[in-house]
């Protein structure tokens, strides 16, 4: 086992990695940015250091840096997480090259299987058929015209480096090819370090449903079951759980063997997830992520496996110590995600900031996978995951209903959260009959009415407690003191205009949250009609197009690409 981690990631999946390294005796070292120099998973680790930079490019994927860190912590493993460097394959070598040994596949297996492309040849190889689409990267618009005329729209572009609907965007029609492919790059880019693109056929309407892997360096496999997370919106996951529902025996069956199949074929070691879309009866393989997934932890309420006790085991050399008629299913469990981000009746806002309080539930079956406490920032410039609720029920019906009471006593005060869409689609009966799928939440759940209004604790305690980091040659030091609470002298107000429009009805047109601009959509002198995008604001990884309220002139553009911006700002006039 080894003797020292550091976990190359931030948040949520690194709390997580942290604990599990603990409970198995085994030091641990956080990285962290400017940003985060105060932040949960910095505070439970044994060492922490600091990488410099604010956004991700500059610290979380500053390659240098970490193995710098790596060298001077003396850590003989690394845990990726997911997200950034997890699914790089020159990130894995430059570590393995170290003699330190990487918590994940092999390079070569991440090659394989990172790149969507090459990752569907190998699945056809071993007779597991995925959704029509091409093997070549896209470089020129003309290649999605071309397949749009020959297999029909609409088309996902995806990113053929990363996962999770990142840098995945959908082509309607022949008029949406450039910006989708503009906006696709831009995504893959900001979040994988790479703009490499391919396409396929996108299904009417499919369930998507992933089988959990798990192979050793000996030679054996096994899968620990299936989740379904068809619960969607942009193309990223919002409700998960475990055993997908409603599927029979059969198809379960066949997809898990094919997971199996897919993992042995490209000499894969460690925790991964094979993906599937489901559709008529039928299964196509999608892809396979090289890494631990944030779902994870239904298939560990139901099957009992700590998958990243797993993957430490696995990595440090042991085989499995189970087999797959060992492997058995109990219960349901739901995965909800907390995300800071306002529903706003569909627009989906991120609503970055500080969380002034947070209350997590309690009681039999219920677990809280967090990566802030109260007083902790929420950046915009990071995924905005706050934590993830999972419940676990002796049948679907019964974990509904208690993810439903664990979602009442969940409170977060601060930052605007999707707790109020998680009840929406926890209540419906599509969701009860298990119906939906992956366009449900965004062509068929009516979400009128549904935000989320930001409140503020009325803690009035005039100072407040505060771990703070004192950092001695880019070590991380911890020390304790008492500090004014800002936030009980001054809460936040935050807009949250739906569709992304802003304005003040005098032709300005305002920025619902705090962001980035990305692409400017219109010059001084262009005519608008209300509804037309001006540009494209970033904030945590999602792109938002700021819309016009009103038809009109454009007589202003006060932002440029690049520029940072905050909710209120104004990013153009409308005459």
């Amino acid at each position: 086992m080894f003797s020292k981690v550091l976990i190359a990631n931030r948040g949520e999946i690194a709390v997580r990695v942290i604990r599990a390294c603990r409970d198995l005796g085994v030091g641990t070292v956080a990285l962290y940015s400017e940003l985060d120099h105060d932040a949960l998973h910095v505070r439970l680790a044994d060492e922490a250091y600091a990488l410099g930079g604010q956004t991700a490019a500059e610290s979380y994927l500053n390659t240098d840096a970490i193995l710098d860190v790596i060298e001077r912590s003396g850590a003989d493993g690394v845990h990726p997480g997911y997200g950034f460097f997890s699914e790089n394959a020159d990130f894995a070598r430059a570590i393995t090259e170290r003699g330190v040994t990487f918590i994940g596949p092999p390079p070569e297996a991440i090659e394989v299987m990172g790149d969507k492309i090459s990752a569907r040849t190998a699945a056809e190889e071993v007779g597991v058929d995925g959704v029509p689409g091409t093997t070549d990267l896209i470089t020129d618009p003309a290649q999605v015209r071309a397949f749009g005329e020959e297999h029909g729209y609409p088309i996902a572009i995806k990113a053929a480096y990363g996962g999770g609907g990142r840098g995945m965007k959908v082509v309607a029609d022949e008029s949406a090819i450039e910006a989708s492919i503009d906006s696709a790059q831009r995504e893959s880019l900001a979040y994988f370090g790479r703009e490499e693109i391919y396409m396929e056929r996108y299904l009417v309407a499919p369930r998507h449903v992933e089988v959990q892997v798990l192979a050793d360096a000996h030679g054996n496999a096994v899968y620990l079951g299936d989740r379904d997370c068809s619960a969607q919106r942009r193309h990223q996951k919002l409700i998960e759980e475990a055993p997908a529902p409603d599927l029979p025996d059969d198809l379960r069956r066949a997809m898990g063997e094919a997971a199996v199949q897919v993992a042995l074929g490209c000499g894969y070691t460690n925790a991964g997830t094979v993906e599937f879309l489901v559709e008529d009866g039928a299964y196509y393989y999608l892809e396979m992520n090289t890494r631990l997934q944030v779902e994870h932890p239904v298939t560990e309420l139901v099957t009992g496996v700590d998958l990243v006790e797993q993957q430490l085991r696995v990595a440090s050399g042991e085989p499995l110590a189970f087999t797959q008629d060992d492997v058995t299913v109990t219960g349901h469990a739901i995965e909800v995600r907390l995300n800071a981000e306002d529903p706003a009746e569909g627009a989906f806002l991120p609503s970055p900031g500080r969380i002034d309080g947070l209350k997590v539930p309690d009681g039999y079956g219920i677990r809280f996978d967090g990566g802030y406490e109260a007083g902790d920032e929420v950046s915009q410039f990071y995924d905005n995951l706050i934590g993830k609720l999972v419940v676990w029920g002796h049948d679907r019906d019964v974990a509904i209903r208690r993810t439903l009471r664990a979602l009442d006593e969940t409170v977060v005060d601060g930052v605007a959260t999707t707790i109020p869409v998680d009840r929406a689609i926890l209540e419906h009966p599509d969701f009860a009959a298990a119906t939906h799928s992956t366009k449900w939440v965004e062509e068929t759940l009516d979400l009128t009415g549904v935000r989320c209004e930001v409140s503020a604790s009325d803690d009035g305690e005039p100072t407040i407690r505060r771990d703070l980091g004192v950092e001695v040659d880019g070590r991380r030091f911890s020390v304790s003191m008492w500090v004014p609470d800002q936030a009980a002298a001054a809460k936040r107000r935050r807009s949250s205009r739906a569709g992304g429009a802003g304005g003040s009805g005098d032709g300005s047109v305002t920025v619902p949250m705090q962001g980035t601009i990305v692409k400017v959509l219109v010059a001084v002198g262009d005519a608008v009609e209300a509804g037309d995008a001006i540009c494209v604001l970033e904030a945590m990884k999602m792109e938002n197009n700021i819309v016009a309220e009103a038809s009109g002139e454009v007589t202003e553009v006060r932002v440029a690409p690049g520029d940072s911006v905050g909710s209120g700002d104004i990013v153009a006039v409308i005459g």
